[in-house]
């Protein structure tokens, strides 16, 4: 027993310094990566008291916990964040992937859930329908601006920004730029997963974020073919072109930057590292102390959604109950311009 703790000590730190080494700079290692954080938490943990915090056994189990607590998704911040209202005058944001629209779903439920949040910015995405294995171009921005009478709308491929303040610019961020001026929804929907809209706020501009990163691996597909590698690199080599498009234009804007939206990432995840090195993290307003915002099954054990903010003062953070109506919790914030 004594032997085999020890063997699982040692393979478990060796996984956790590979992750260091390899998160968000090899490829290959998207598929370790999706992992649910707590797991870094909760392995060495476990080797500890099975080796009953004695011996070599549970100085390896230690070294890993040490090594990849900061990866387990915990949120430290959660033990001092706001319990108060926010203050008078803050903007409410509502950023939410909705799970392919209203596909499967009452459209008056799905617009109901939205107008309840009184939000005054809406980060929506997954504007589309899926039919067979493909995308589909769905057309309900008349019905959006029924529910929303007096907000600005800004729309491209899958994703919609809806706002009660005035849209001054949208532009192109990342692989987008390259779309001519009049795209296809296809090739709108392959390359514009960041959607950059810029709302006067009383005599501010803030810059909005709304993102989508595609997802580095999708569940149906076969790891025994060498057409599942060629499809995860490639994989890899979209996402690092949309978050490399998306630093270089926030390190081009001067403006207040609010970034929002579903990132297929999780906090574990090396891409994520430039942007909390960068921005803040809305988590310093959650309070939960592991906040988690993607089932899969019925297990809420990973955080793929998330806000980063740049001169804005996050006040409250929450991710709310998507009442069914998607696989993704939304996230539900108040700010202001600091």
């Amino acid at each position: 027993m004594r032997k085999a703790a020890g063997v699982a000590s040692a393979g478990w730190l060796g996984f956790v310094i590979l992750h260091h080494l390899l998160t968000g700079r090899f490829w290959l290692w998207l598929i370790p990566d999706m992992i649910p954080p707590a797991l870094y938490l909760a392995v060495p943990v476990t080797l500890l008291a099975a080796a009953r915090c004695r011996g070599r056994a549970a100085l390896l189990a230690a070294g890993s916990l040490l090594l990849g607590a900061a990866h387990a998704g915990l949120n430290p911040a959660a033990l001092t964040a706001p319990d108060g209202p926010p203050p008078p005058g803050a903007v409410r944001v509502f950023s939410w992937n909705t799970e392919y629209w209203h596909q499967d779903d009452d459209p008056r439920a799905f617009y109901r859930f939205l107008t309840e949040q009184h939000a005054d910015v809406y980060v929506l995405q997954e504007y589309l329908n899926w039919v067979g294995d493909r995308p589909r171009e769905v057309d309900d921005l008349a019905a959006l601006r029924r529910a929303f009478p007096g907000y600005h709308l800004a729309a491209e491929g899958e994703l919609v920004t809806v706002s009660r303040f005035p849209i001054t610019a949208v532009r192109r961020v990342g692989p987008a730029v390259t779309l001519g001026p009049r795209p296809s929804w296809q090739a709108a929907f392959d390359l514009a997963k960041i959607l950059r809209t810029d709302l006067r706020i009383g005599a501010a501009t803030l810059s909005v974020y709304n993102v989508h990163i595609p997802a580095q691996y999708v569940l149906n597909e076969n790891p025994f073919t060498s057409r599942f590698y060629t499809e995860l690199r490639g994989r890899d080599e979209r996402r690092a072109a949309q978050f490399g498009g998306l630093l270089a234009d926030l390190a081009a804007n001067p403006s207040a930057a609010l970034v929002s939206g579903d990132f297929n990432s999780t906090g574990a995840m090396g891409e994520l590292r430039p942007l909390f090195d960068r921005l803040t993290s809305a988590n310093t307003a959650n309070r939960s102390l592991y906040p988690t915002s993607w089932y899969a099954g019925v297990l809420p054990l990973w955080q793929l959604d998330w806000t980063f903010t740049r001169g804005v003062d996050v006040h409250t953070s929450e991710l709310p109950d998507p009442r069914g109506l998607s696989d993704h919790r939304p996230q539900s914030l108040s700010i202001s311009l600091a």
